[in-house]
């Protein structure tokens, strides 16, 4: 069966189960004392964190909804995605495995003085691997490499119906008066219209606390490869509610003509 082919009900049900297991596993392993690092999380920003969940534990990251708009060559395309969720699951105390999912899209085009076209439906799904070099459990500095699947189960439209990879190098340090730095290199190979390419992104996050528990980020992303060159600003907060529960909310802007214009995000990562 083509992956996308899938229906949607069926696929959110086995993955509610695995996700279920995973998490009652994670919730055993966390009562005998197992969670010792200081929670750290891929979101809110693009620059992926270098640092793995402990195993046995599982991190759940997601958004309650975000929306995108953007207009280029005439046409507006306005998307909202709801619930898109991160399943970051510990297995070693360098390696992590990862489940992205987005349950709904809800995309709309509209040509300039022409007709609205809406396409919505499940997203794509991407499997990951993350292993950390060091700084796990310390340190000034931290470096680790992510390799990223991603199968085409999305809804006819949304995706390119193809498997494209991807793999990452982030790293964090330390840059002094309070704030923390993160870096990030991803080399993606997406198909486009007949073979894949490879597009070349950087990323650059600092983040501080501006308040007690209450931190706030400022992000460059460049991409280049495919297509023309697409740069942005991505700026929020976080709230840290508890040691295992953090709370954002951010913004992304387009910097350059061909970048997304504007877009909006809240959400939450939850370790158990």
């Amino acid at each position: 069966m083509a992956f996308a082919t899938l229906q949607c009900p069926k696929f959110l049900s086995v993955l509610a189960v695995a996700v279920g297991a995973a998490v009652a596993s994670a919730t055993a392993a966390e009562s005998s004392g197992r969670a010792t690092r200081e929670l750290t999380t891929d979101r809110p920003d693009s620059t992926e964190t270098p640092f793995t969940v402990e195993p046995g534990l599982v991190q759940l990251e997601m958004s309650a909804a975000s929306w995108t708009r953007d207009r280029l060559d005439g046409v507006r395309t306005t998307e909202w995605e709801l619930a898109p969720l991160n399943v970051r699951v510990g297995v070693t105390r360098t390696f992590e495995a990862g489940l992205f999912v987005t349950p709904h899209v809800h995309r709309t085009e509209r040509v300039r003085n022409g007709p609205k076209e809406t396409v919505r439906g499940l997203g794509d799904t991407t499997l990951r691997a993350k292993l950390n070099f060091w700084g796990n459990d310390g340190g000034a500095t931290g470096f680790g490499v992510i390799a990223d699947v991603k199968l085409p189960t999305a809804a006819t439209g949304l995706g390119n119906d193809h498997t494209d990879f991807t793999v990452a190098f982030p790293a964090a340090f330390e840059v002094g008066g309070g704030w923390d730095g993160a870096a990030m290199t991803v080399i993606e190979w997406a198909y486009t219209d007949t073979r894949h390419e490879a597009a070349w992104t950087n990323t650059f996050s600092l983040a501080r606390e501006i308040a007690p528990e209450l931190g706030a980020f400022f992000e460059l992303v460049s991409t280049t490869g495919v297509g023309r060159h697409v740069l942005l600003f991505n700026s929020g907060l976080t709230r840290r509610l508890a040691p295992n529960l953090q709370l954002d909310a951010g913004i992304n802007i387009g910097v350059s003509r061909t970048a997304p214009d504007l877009g909006a995000f809240v959400g939450l990562a939850r370790r158990f």
